[in-house]
């Protein structure tokens, strides 16, 4: 009899569930009997149950007697009739009897039924039970995922089988491409018989053969997209079967993950996190933060696009926690650690400084490195939670002065309240804490001066003198106390952090000589130098918990750091008349293997000594330290002591990241920092140690020579600058002067529009006085109508017609004034180029005329006007002496005359005005010409002071040159190989005609 158990799990992430003794898994657990067979299926998913009993031989008699059929005959019979049946239920009922024996003989199906079931994948895609049984049984062959507890017995020969068997079954699928665009298209349908099991069948294929089958993806059209639509399917059990599907679909494929990010990736998984509960969810959030990993680690494009699409905002609510934070469960610590690596990902060093920082200040803005320090100074969280906070926290600070400072600023909740850095320094100088979390704060530490000189700065200030306070625990005194204490492991991790506060800051290193230590009552004080010096002379005198090698590693690592690239503090380390012998002397004996890493730091101390040396002592200078290796050491000996440093195994561990990260304590030797530092100094100190003393001197004097090379065209280079500057100072005029000069243009052509308005007026005013004369010449014989004497009358025409003649002369005054404006702009215009001490007289002259010209119109404007009050006055008293008081026509012939005077003098008004204006006109003329001529003067003067300068500056360069072509002939002499610009000239010519010739 065959039991053939199938349990569909319903809503919800499917895992083992154990009952009792009894296990129920997702898949067919089955029982093999040739007699009878009994198909027993449950689904819960639908809510139905199905009995159904199959009695293939005797249903009510005894098994039939004679050989059973073997497991490779009945299956090769199910082929047959998979192959040959044409109902569609027989065809069917074979698929189903092949999944019930795929796990057991998993041999014998898949290699005679795969290519059957991919043919009913192919021809029968319209009964979806049918699919579903032939996806389940590909996905039992190639799968190697045992949902039964293994027998220990079992041994790897057996698992190595199964991988084998996963492999080649694989391999066979996927030898057509189409087989796997057969199964992305059966993902479209909807029926959950079909959808789970394609969906399984596809994670198992990319679990065995990644690569091949992501390739396939890859290329198959809309294939990606087919499986992003599952994050959208409502039931559940596929939804999250989807991401394990993805997660194993985005590993190591930049270009899969793109594609993944852009087709809305980011948004989706975020809902389901918020939806399932953020940290406090289940295993479905560890599910999508998985596939988040997968998506940005390492992957520039997908980090800038989760940044400029504001995801880094959602993640701030995933980190806030309660006050009480006891009873933590494994999932949400899982959670939590995933999601702090997430953040990790987006800061971390190996990204590029750019991505980096904007990251790092998005993440101060939106609140979230606030929350990571909320969780830093909480009670009750969980180690290791504590020790990934103060990692992520480490890099979202690392480099950047504004989240630094937040940081500084951060007080634990104590009291009194302590900085958030003391706390975590008493943390990490504490033997009893975790080794881990003490890696962690050192790297906090680390983080925290990476380019923060301020921060440097604050902390060497709590070590001197000037700063301390007594009623306080400060970070000097916190490090102090951890490098001279008995602990090994604190007197590496405290020589580190005050490695990195002096790291590249030489004022922080000459503070630090200041420091002093009272070491014993009744003793002097001593420098924090001196105290060092002596703890590593005096070696395995102290008593110590942990590795002896490690405080000593510890403390010469800080005296490199201290003293590279610090005179002052190497001639403070050379007045010891103790330390020159100690160092010899551990170079120069032959000891074990673990010392040879301690050989090899002194004589890179003593390398640096000799380096950084600026021969104030006499009795330690460059040449004498020299031959003190030479005489004691040997120089081969001494260069291969220093090169034991780079050939130590957890060198090149260390180099990789700065991130302190170490198995156990005793493999805590090196420092990030410090193995850039030998990489540097290594090299330059080889150089130093083998060079002669001759060849030094040469090398000093060429090294003063190019020294006041470099001054002198340093004094250049600031002259040529002060002449740039001043160029562009005068081109800056001369394009204030240009926009002046379009000014009065503008202003000399406004001037034109309004003297043509003026002529108009003219004009106009001149025809109305044509009509007027008219008229009077046809009333001339009316005199006595007119009430006036022929006399008076005519004495009135006379005045009339001068007044014409001198309306005419006005006429003319106004054509030359129209010349003397043309001249006007033309002369603007020429003040815009330098011009000749004659164009200037003939202007003036042209301005002087003007001026006289205006004042002889003045005087006539005013005769006329007297003239017109005389005529007024004349016509007055002819008109009360003739007209008698009863006649209306006299009266009317004198309102009309009145009326032609009133009108005439009004004309007149309007000239005078006219001339004003024109006065006005040329005195701003005036002005500005005169504006012009002071600003050319300044030109040419500021133009010959500036050939001055240029001729003073060629003086210089030849002299110049004349001191670098001796410089060229010394080097010669010297043996140096240096190139004359003649040489360099000739070659460039040749290069020059031979390129011609090919053209």
């Amino acid at each position: 009899m065959r039991i053939d158990l199938i349990c569909v799990p319903g809503l919800g992430h499917y895992r083992k569930l154990k009952q009792g003794s009894c296990f129920f898994p997702p898949f067919s657990k089955h029982f093999v009997d040739t007699g009878s067979e009994l198909f027993f299926e449950t689904r819960k998913h639908f809510g139905y149950f199905t009995l159904r009993m199959n009695f293939l031989r005797g249903v009510m008699g005894g098994q039939t007697a004679g050989p059973q059929p073997s497991g490779a005959e009945t299956i090769q019979k199910l082929c047959d009739r998979v192959a040959s049946s044409t109902l569609l239920e027989d065809r069917r009922g074979a698929v189903r009897a092949l999944k019930s024996l795929s796990k057991k003989y998993r041999m014998e199906v898949g290699t005679q039924a795969m290519d059957h079931l991919i043919n009913i994948l192919q021809t029968d895609r319209s009964d979806s039970e049918i699919l579903g049984y032939a996806l389940d049984t590909l996905y039992n062959v190639i799968s190697n995922d045992e949902e039964e507890e293994q027998d220990e017995s079992e041994d790897e020969n057996a698992q190595k089988q199964a991988d084998d068997l996963a492999t080649q079954f694989t391999e066979k699928f996927i030898e057509d491409p189409e087989h796997i665009t057969l199964v992305l298209t059966l993902l479209e349908e909807f029926d959950f018989h079909v959808r789970w099991p394609g969906v399984k069948l596809l994670t198992a294929l990319l679990k065995t053969q990644g690569v091949q089958v992501q390739g396939i993806i890859l290329v198959s059209p809309m294939g990606v997209s087919r499986l992003m639509d599952l994050l959208a399917d409502s039931r559940e059990v596929i939804r999250n079967d989807g991401l394990l599907l993805l997660q194993q679909l985005t590993k190591g494929n930049a270009a899969i993950q793109k594609i993944v990010a852009f087709e809305n990736a980011f948004e989706r998984l975020l809902d389901i996190i918020t939806e399932e509960g953020s940290s406090d969810g289940g295993i479905v959030v560890e599910d999508c933060l998985l596939l988040l990993l997968n998506l940005l680690k390492n992957n520039s494009s997908n980090q800038n696009f989760f940044k400029e699409g504001s995801y880094i905002q959602r993640m701030k609510p995933w980190f806030e926690v309660g006050d009480d934070n006891s009873g933590w469960s494994a999932q949400k610590v899982t959670n939590l650690h995933l999601m702090l690596q997430l953040v990790r990902v987006m800061v971390s060093p190996v990204n590029s400084p750019g991505a980096t920082a904007s990251c790092q200040k998005c993440m101060y803005q939106c609140g979230l490195l606030q929350q990571l320090c909320t969780i830093l100074m909480a009670t009750g969280v969980p180690a290791d939670i504590l020790t990934e906070t103060i990692n992520t926290v480490s890099e979202v600070i690392r480099g950047s002065q504004v989240n630094q400072d937040y940081f500084a600023s951060v007080n634990a909740p104590s009291n009194p309240p302590r900085p958030a850095i003391v706390v975590l320094l008493m943390s990490m100088v504490n033997e009893r804490q975790p080794f881990v979390l003490r890696c962690a704060v050192l790297y906090c530490f680390q983080c925290f001066l990476c380019k923060n000189q301020k921060g440097q700065g604050e902390i060497v200030a709590t070590l001197l003198p000037s700063t301390i306070d007594a009623n306080s625990i400060s970070a000097g005194q916190l490090l102090c106390g951890g490098l001279f204490s008995t602990d090994s492991l604190s007197n590496w991790c405290a020589a580190v952090a005050l490695a990195h506060a002096l790291q590249d800051n030489l004022t922080q290193k000459e503070q630090l000589l200041r420091v002093q230590l009272a070491t014993s009552l009744g003793k002097p004080p001593v420098s924090l130098l001196q105290q060092c010096t002596n703890i590593l002379s005096q070696g395995d005198k102290i008593v110590r918990r942990g590795s002896k090698v490690q405080t000593r590693v510890g403390l010469l690592m800080l005296l490199c750091t201290w003293i590279s690239n610090c005179p002052i503090a190497v001639t403070h380390f050379l007045h010891n008349q103790d330390n020159v012998p100690f160092l010899t002397a551990q170079i120069s004996e032959n000891l074990g293997e673990d010392e040879r890493l301690v050989q090899g730091l002194c004589a890179l101390l003593l390398g640096i000594c000799i380096f950084y040396n600026d021969n104030s002592l006499e009795n330690y200078t460059k040449e004498k330290l020299k031959q003190l290796i030479e005489k004691r050491i040997g120089k081969e000996n001494f260069v291969e002591k220093l090169g034991f440093i780079t050939k130590h195994e957890l060198y090149s561990r260390a180099a990789l990241k700065p991130q302190p990260v170490f198995p156990s304590p005793e493999q805590m030797l090196f420092d990030h920092e410090f193995t850039r530092l030998v990489k540097d100094l290594e090299g330059l100190i080889t150089k130093a140690v083998q060079k002669s003393s001759e060849e030094d001197k040469k090398e000093e004097e060429v090294k003063k020579t190019l020294e006041q090379h470099d001054n002198i065209v340093t004094q250049y280079k600031e002259l040529i600058r002060e002449q740039d500057a001043q160029i562009q100072e005068l081109k800056e005029k001369v394009a204030s002067m240009t926009t002046q000069t379009e000014q009065l243009q503008a202003t000399v052509s406004q001037q034109q529009s309004q003297i043509q308005q003026h002529k108009d007026q003219y004009n106009l005013i001149k025809l109305k006085l044509g009509k007027e004369n008219q008229s009077q010449s046809n009333n001339q014989g009316d005199s006595q109508v007119n009430g006036l004497q022929t006399e008076e009358l005519s004495q009135l025409r006379e005045e009339l017609e001068e007044l014409r003649r001198q309306q005419t002369l006005l006429q003319t005054q106004l054509s030359e004034k129209d010349a003397l404006i043309d001249s006007l702009k033309s002369s603007a215009q020429a003040a815009e180029a330098p011009a000749g001490g004659s164009d200037n007289a003939e202007l003036l002259q042209e301005v002087e005329a003007l001026k006289n010209q205006v004042q002889s119109h003045l005087a006539e404007i005013s005769q006329l006007k007297t003239e017109r009050l005389e005529l007024l006055r004349r016509a007055e008293a002819a008109s009360s002496s003739t007209a008698p008081p009863s006649d209306k026509s006299s009266d009317a012939a004198k309102a009309e005359l009145e009326s032609r005077l009133a009108a005439q003098t009004s004309e007149m008004e309007r000239l005078k005005e006219g001339r004003s204006e024109l006065e006005e006109q040329l005195a701003s003329a005036t002005s500005t010409v005169a504006i012009l001529q002071t600003e050319k003067s300044k030109l040419q003067t500021e133009v010959q002071e500036s050939k001055k300068e240029q001729d003073d500056l060629l003086m210089l360069l030849a002299d110049q040159d004349q001191k670098i072509h001796s410089l060229k002939q010394k080097l010669k002499d010297l043996g140096e190989t240096v190139e004359d610009e003649d040489d360099i000239d000739a070659r460039d010519q040749t290069s020059d005609e031979e390129d011609e010739d090919e053209d």
